[in-house]
């Protein structure tokens, strides 16, 4: 498993919405994504850099691997 690269708050939305996630609204310094198909919605930090440890949980709750995820960046 590759490790997790240090990403922003609106990097790691920009992943997402690769993925076909979508941004729903943003309440103070969080962005909420959604995604039909799934019940689960992502809560993502407006941060400078979001903690690998939330970024790992916000992969896992969009049911992707991190190699998936990784796999994101490539598709522009």
């Amino acid at each position: 498993m590759p490790p997790l690269p240090s990403l922003s708050g609106r990097e790691v939305v920009q992943f997402f919405l690769r993925d076909g996630w979508k941004v729903a609204r943003q309440r103070g310094s969080h962005i909420i994504l959604v995604k039909d198909g799934h019940i689960a919605s992502l809560s993502v930090p407006d941060h400078k850099e979001v903690a690998k440890g939330t970024l790992r949980g916000l992969i896992r709750a969009a049911d992707l691997t991190v190699d998936q995820f990784i796999g994101l960046k490539k598709h522009r």
